[in-house]
C-alpha cells in the first residue's frame, strides 16, 4: 500500500501535459526570414545590459510538472530581478544627470541604518518608477510596435557611436596601466569612493579567472536568445534559419559587448569606471560633455521601454501559472474594465519593488545571471532527455500492457506468474537496447543516466571553481578525482548515446546529442559556480519559498490532478476486465 502511494506521489512530479493540436488559424504562416530573425535577436538581446554591464512560461508538456514549476518560478524571479535591475539604472541614470543629489542625500540618511548585505540605501525613486509602471499596465497600456521599433533603432546607434567615440577619444595608455598610475588617480581625484581594485597591467589585469567570471556577470542579457527559438515556427525552413541566426546574433552581439567593452577601457582606466552608471562618467571623463546627456537620455528611453515589456511578461506568466492551478487561483483574476491582469501585475510590483529598493545593482546582476543560467541549463536537460522519450501515448500503451503483464492472474499457478528467463536483462539494455525506437524502459534510462550527469558535471565544476591550481598542478588527489569524474561522465554520456532517439519530426533538432547538451550543461553549472555565497543564499530561499507553494498547494490544484483522479480499485485489475484476451493470455 506505502508503495502505491509513493509511485502515484512520483507520478505526480512527472506527469505530463498532452499535447493538444492547434487549429490552422493559430499556426502563424511563414514570413520571416534569416535576416528578420537577426535583427529580432540582436535588438531583444543587445538591450541595456550592454550600457550597465561594460563595467563590471512555463509549459506542461515538456518533463513533468515540477520540473515545469520550477521552470516557471524561476522565470519570475528573472523577470522581478530584471525589473528591479532596470529601475536601479534608470534611477542611477537620471541621478547623474542632476548632479547626483538624490543618492548623496538618501546615502547621508540611511547608510548608518543599512546591512551590509544590502544596499548602502533605499532607493525609492526605483520604487516609485515601478509603481508608475504597474500603474501603466494595469490601465492597459501596450508597448506599439513603432515604439519599439524607435527604441531599437536609436538602441543600434548609440552602440555604435559609443565604440567610435571609444576609438577617437581613447588612450592606448589605459591597457598599459602600472600601480603608479593607480597611486596618481587615487590622490588627483575628489571621486575617490569610485576606485576600484588594482590588477597587474590595464589590459586582462585580473587573469583567466577574471575573464571566467566576468563572463557569467552578463550572460543573462543573451537571454533573448529564445526570441529566435520562439519565432522560429514562423521560417519557411527553421533547420536552416535558426541555426544560422543563432550563430550570426551570438556573433554579433559578443563583438558588440567587446566593442562598447575595449570602447570604455580605453576612455577611462577600468579602476576608476563608475560602477553604476559607466558610460555617461566615461564621456565626461574624456570631455565630451554634449555627448554625456544625449547617451544618458538615450539610456532612459531604452530603460523605460524595456521596462514595460519585462514587467508585461512577468505579470503574464503569473497570470498563465495561476490560471494553471500551480500559484493561487487569486492571482490570475482580470481587471473587467481594462481586460487586465491586476492582481498578477500588483504581485510583479510587488516583487520588483522590494528587490529594487532593497538591493545593489550588482547584487541584481548576479542573480539575475544565475537565474539565467539556471534557465539555460534546465532547457539543455529537456532537450537532451525528450530526444530519446517515446511518444507520449505510446508510452501510455505501454505501461498499461507492462502493469497487466506483472499482475498475477487470479487462479493461475505460481509457475505461470513468472516471466521467462532471458527476456530481460538491465545490464545488457544500457548498451544493446532492445528496440531502435524510444520505449519506457530506454526513456527511464536516458532519465536516470541525466540526472547522475548533472550530479557527476556538478561536483566536477566544484573542483574547478574551488580548487583549479591544486588540479592543474598535478595534486594526486584533486588530479585523480577530477580524470575519475570525467571517466565516469563520458561513460554515462556513452550509455546515452547508445539508446534510440525519437524520430518524430521537429521544426528545428538540435545536433550532436548527446555531446552537444553535455558541454553545455557543464558550462552552465561551471558559470554558476563562480557566483558568492550571498548570491546562492538569495537564490536558495526562493527556491524554498517556491517549493513551499507547490507541495502545499500546486500539485493539488492543477489541471493533471483533476484530469487524472486516482482510482480506488487496482488499474491494472480494472483494464483487464476490459482488455480483450486478458484473460486467456
Amino acid at each position: 500500500m506505502l508503495g502505491q502511494h509513493v509511485r502515484q506521489f512520483g507520478e505526480k512530479l512527472v506527469r505530463r501535459r498532452p499535447v493538444e493540436p492547434r487549429d490552422k488559424s493559430e499556426i502563424p504562416t511563414p514570413h520571416l526570414n534569416i535576416f528578420s530573425l537577426v535583427v529580432f535577436g540582436v535588438n531583444r538581446t543587445l538591450r541595456v545590459g550592454v550600457y550597465i554591464l561594460a563595467c563590471s512560461v512555463a509549459v506542461y508538456v515538456t518533463m513533468g510538472q515540477l520540473y515545469a514549476f520550477i521552470t516557471g518560478w524561476t522565470l519570475i524571479l528573472r523577470f522581478g530581478v530584471a525589473t528591479a535591475y532596470l529601475t536601479r539604472a534608470w534611477s542611477y541614470t537620471f541621478d547623474s544627470l542632476i548632479g547626483n543629489h538624490i543618492s548623496q542625500v538618501l546615502e547621508g540618511t540611511f547608510s548608518e541604518h543599512m546591512p551590509s548585505f544590502l544596499a548602502t540605501y533605499p532607493d525609492f525613486v526605483a520604487l516609485v518608477l515601478v509603481l508608475l509602471i504597474a500603474g501603466l499596465l494595469i490601465l492597459g497600456v501596450q508597448v506599439t510596435e513603432l515604439v519599439r521599433k524607435v527604441s531599437e533603432s536609436f538602441n543600434v546607434l548609440v552602440l555604435i557611436f559609443i565604440i567610435l567615440a571609444g576609438f577617437i577619444k581613447g588612450d592606448l595608455h589605459n591597457w598599459q596601466l602600472t600601480e603608479q598610475d593607480y597611486k596618481l588617480a587615487a590622490s588627483g581625484s575628489s571621486d575617490s569612493y569610485s576606485l576600484g581594485p588594482l590588477g597587474s597591467g590595464g589590459f586582462v589585469p585580473f587573469g583567466f579567472e577574471g575573464i571566467l567570471r566576468g563572463a557569467a556577470m552578463p550572460f543573462y542579457s543573451y537571454f533573448g536568445l529564445n526570441a529566435i527559438i520562439t519565432t522560429g515556427k514562423e521560417t519557411p525552413n527553421p533547420q536552416r534559419s535558426i541555426s544560422w541566426s543563432l550563430g550570426i546574433v551570438i556573433s554579433s552581439c559578443s563583438l558588440a559587448y567587446a566593442g562598447v567593452t575595449a570602447a570604455l577601457t580605453l576612455m577611462v582606466p577600468y579602476y576608476q569606471m563608475h560602477p553604476n552608471n559607466p558610460l555617461p562618467q566615461a564621456f565626461h571623463h574624456v570631455g565630451w560633455a554634449p555627448a554625456r546627456y544625449f547617451v544618458a537620455v538615450v539610456i532612459l528611453c531604452a530603460l523605460f521601454h524595456s521596462l514595460l515589456v519585462v514587467m508585461l511578461s512577468m505579470s503574464r506568466l503569473i497570470q498563465e501559472m495561476a490560471e494553471d492551478g500551480l500559484l493561487f487561483r487569486g492571482l490570475g483574476q482580470i481587471y473587467a474594465r481594462r481586460g487586465t491582469s491586476l492582481v498578477a501585475i500588483l504581485g510583479s510590483a510587488t516583487l520588483s519593488g522590494i528587490l529594487a529598493v532593497l538591493f545593489e545593482i550588482f547584487h541584481l546582476v548576479e542573480l539575475m545571471s544565475i537565474v539565467a543560467l539556471l534557465f539555460n541549463f534546465l532547457v539543455t536537460l529537456s532537450v537532451l532527455v525528450l530526444r530519446y522519450q517515446p511518444d507520449q501515448n505510446f508510452s501510455k500503451k505501454e505501461k498499461v500492457e507492462e502493469e497487466i503483464e506483472l499482475e498475477p492472474i487470479v487462479g493461475a499457478s505460481p509457475l505461470e506468474s513468472v516471466p521467462e528467463a532471458g527476456t530481460s536483462n538491465p545490464l545488457k539494455s544500457l548498451w544493446d537496447p532492445v528496440s531502435t525506437t524510444p520505449i519506457l524502459k530506454s526513456g527511464q534510462i536516458v532519465y536516470g543516466c541525466a540526472f547522475l550527469l548533472v550530479l557527476l558535471l556538478t561536483i566536477l565544476s566544484l573542483l574547478l571553481a574551488l580548487w583549479p591550481s591544486r588540479v592543474f598542478s598535478g595534486d594526486p588527489g584533486f588530479t585523480a578525482g577530477a580524470v575519475l569524474l570525467l571517466l565516469l561522465i563520458a561513460g554515462i554520456t556513452a550509455i546515452i548515446w547508445r539508446q534510440p532517439q525519437n524520430p518524430s519530426p521537429l521544426p528545428f533538432r538540435v545536433p550532436a546529442l548527446p555531446v552537444l547538451p553535455v558541454l553545455s550543461i557543464f558550462v552552465n553549472v561551471y558559470l554558476m559556480m563562480q557566483m558568492s555565497s550571498v548570491t546562492w543564499a538569495q537564490f536558495g530561499i526562493w527556491n524554498a519559498m517556491g517549493l513551499a507553494i507547490y507541495f502545499g498547494y500546486g500539485i493539488r490544484h492543477s489541471p493533471e490532478e483533476k484530469r487524472d483522479p486516482q482510482p480506488p480499485a487496482s488499474t491494472s485489475q480494472s483494464l483487464r476486465e476490459h482488455t480483450p484476451g486478458a484473460e486467456s493470455s
